[in-house]
């Protein structure tokens, strides 16, 4: 092997184990090659017994325990800002929202800021700082226990004053998503809580960037309920998308600019 392939992969292996998430997309730019050299460089990875493919991208086999949300603040970037800028776009004047804990929902909320007429319900600390100077949106939040490493309310308080309200729009996280078990997150208090999330709001939402999908790196799930909404940037290729299509679960692939590509059914 070239030494220029092997030091890249190397560098490869390293960025998976420090992020837990690599994307094929972000490697490429990183290192100037194709997407498909960034592939090959994958599989090879994955033959030795370093890498676990996911859905546009890998992870490090060692890597499957909880990141921070500063450490995950910093990943995929333009691809939560693109999915943040269309879950705005269905926000209505008037409307009650539910917002979950994560960075993505921290991307919605900063979108959200300078509306009107709005009333934010929210579990996470990165939404309450997005929107602490919103002078003209109303702000809940729902107490309980805090995780620090999600920045995120959870427990018997959170699901009480879950069960007094109801939202005409919840916007939930996930550390991975699977068409078969839905959203995978660390523990059941948290995926309880977003199963109860989506059961109080009329439009529910799952933001997540692409290379989370086909990815569950812990056991506790929450299934995606009737009419839920998957939503995702354009990393995701139709072998990414096409379980969930199976399954009958409605799918957004959004593109840079926050418009809606159109998906084969």
């Amino acid at each position: 092997m070239p030494r220029g392939a092997r030091d890249r992969r190397a560098a490869i292996l390293r960025l998976a184990s420090t992020s837990g998430l690599t994307s094929v997309e972000e490697l490429s730019n990183t290192f100037g090659v194709t997407a498909s050299t960034i592939r090959r460089d994958l599989s090879q990875l994955e033959s030795a017994g370093h890498l676990a493919r996911t859905y546009g991208g890998a992870m490090a086999l060692d890597a499957h325990h909880e990141t921070s949300l500063r450490q995950r603040s910093g990943q995929a970037f333009e691809a939560k800002r693109s999915i943040a800028t269309w879950a705005a776009d269905q926000v209505r004047t008037g409307e009650t929202i539910l917002l979950d804990s994560g960075t993505t929902t921290g991307a919605l909320a900063r979108e959200l800021a300078t509306r009107r007429d709005l009333t934010v319900v929210t579990t996470g600390l990165t939404v309450l700082q997005e929107l602490a100077q919103a002078t003209n949106v109303r702000v809940e939040c729902l107490g309980g226990t805090l995780r620090p490493l999600s920045q995120g309310f959870v427990g018997s308080l959170t699901e009480a004053a879950l069960e007094r309200m109801t939202f005409d729009r919840a916007f939930l996280g996930a550390d991975g998503v699977t068409a078969e078990h839905g959203i995978c997150e660390a523990d059941l208090q948290q995926t309880r809580l977003k199963e109860l999330m989506g059961q109080r709001a009329e439009h529910t939402y799952v933001l997540v960037h692409a290379a989370k999908l086909g990815h569950h790196p812990f056991h506790a799930h929450a299934p995606f309920g009737p009419g839920w909404t998957l939503v995702t940037d354009t990393a995701a290729d139709s072998a990414a998308t096409a379980p969930f299509h199976a399954r009958g679960i409605d799918v957004v692939v959004v593109d840079p600019d926050g418009r809606v590509r159109e998906e084969p059914h």
